[in-house]
């Protein structure tokens, strides 16, 4: 058993409370190796956000989960190196059984996801409320995210053909009988850089416009649960110039379409809390990536090309803390 305070972290209760009482989302940017967690941290150091490092069952399995929890200790010591100690939370992005999210919680997560939303209702709030009653067992109360509404979509494990807008008229019964600190929901977001089809979209100036989100379904929830945190995944705008620039250098992403911002950070003035980014950090680290091979064809000192892929995922996610998130300036409230 390893408690998540021993490692310098916090959970997302008083996190997400400040969020939503400041009409501001918290960043969750999922992580894999050493220059994303650099990033992440440096973004959010100099922008005074607080921030959510995630990480899915695809990570657990690419760096080891003792490596990651390891990083994430590093991660509080580098914020302090840095100048600013901001509050910072270890999450299980999508974990996929009871077994996974219990390996987390005894291994030092200070939040855990835990998606039951390809089951059915019924199973739904069985395993979910399982998770929760030892999470929150624990000395130091561990935060339970669940999900309910089926996002489409195909990201690291978790993949569906469609999405099933959340039912607002089942989220209170939903959280009063799991015991759940939050809950994602569906308003029509997806997993992965083709959030939409082609045919979904329309076509300007070259350009994909996807449909706008379902905000009716978010009010309903709100409505429903008025103050109980709500979470977005899906959540990457998929921005033009990356895919752009992937192409440009000899990358194939046709039919690439994210969530417009604007939308973004009109949920995040809402009861959304949190907003999950992922496939924007891919996108920025491969573009650069790309470019120096190309313009540079005698590198091959990994510093050479990891580097400069990391400060232009610095540079990203600084610019959605102010201009998205709303979160930069709110590390201390």
């Amino acid at each position: 058993m390893f408690s998540y305070k021993e490692l310098g972290l916090v959970n997302t209760k008083d996190m997400f409370a400040k969020a939503m009482k400041g009409g501001y989302a918290i960043p969750a940017y999922n992580f894999n190796n050493m220059e994303q967690m650099q990033a992440i941290i440096q973004a959010c150091v100099e922008t005074k956000s607080p921030v959510i490092l995630q990480v899915s069952k695809g990570a657990r399995n690419y760096a080891d989960k003792f490596i990651l929890r390891n990083m994430a200790r590093g991660a509080v010591e580098y914020a302090h190196e840095l100048g600013a100690d901001i509050p910072i939370v270890l999450h299980l992005d999508h974990g996929p059984n009871f077994e996974v999210a219990k390996d987390c919680i005894d291994n030092g997560f200070s939040s855990v996801m835990i998606d039951g939303s390809a089951l059915s209702y019924e199973e739904n709030v069985k395993l979910t409320k399982q998770v929760c009653d030892y999470a929150h067992s624990q000395k130091d109360y561990v935060t339970v995210e669940a999900e309910l509404g089926v996002l489409g979509g195909v990201e690291d494990d978790v993949a569906a053909e469609e999405s099933k807008y959340t039912k607002p008229e089942e989220v209170v019964d939903f959280t009063s009988k799991t015991g759940c600190d939050s809950l994602a929901i569906s308003i029509g977001t997806s997993h992965g850089r083709c959030k939409f089809t082609p045919e979904q979209c329309k076509l300007v100036d070259g350009v994909l416009i996807p449909p706008p989100l379902a905000f009716d379904v978010l009010e309903g929830v709100e409505k429903q649960l008025p103050g109980f945190p709500i979470v977005l995944h899906g959540a990457s705008s998929v921005p033009v110039e990356y895919v752009k620039e992937i192409e440009k250098y000899g990358g194939k992403i046709p039919n690439s379409v994210g969530i417009p911002e604007d939308q973004l950070r009109k949920a995040a003035k809402s009861a959304v809390c949190k907003i999950n980014v992922d496939s924007d950090g891919r996108l920025a680290m491969t573009a650069a990536v790309r470019r120096i091979f190309t313009e540079q064809p005698d590198v091959f000192d990994p510093r050479l090309y990891l580097g400069p892929a990391r400060d232009e995922l610095k540079k990203m996610y600084m610019r959605k803390n102010i201009e998205v998130m709303g979160s930069a300036g709110h590390a201390f409230d």
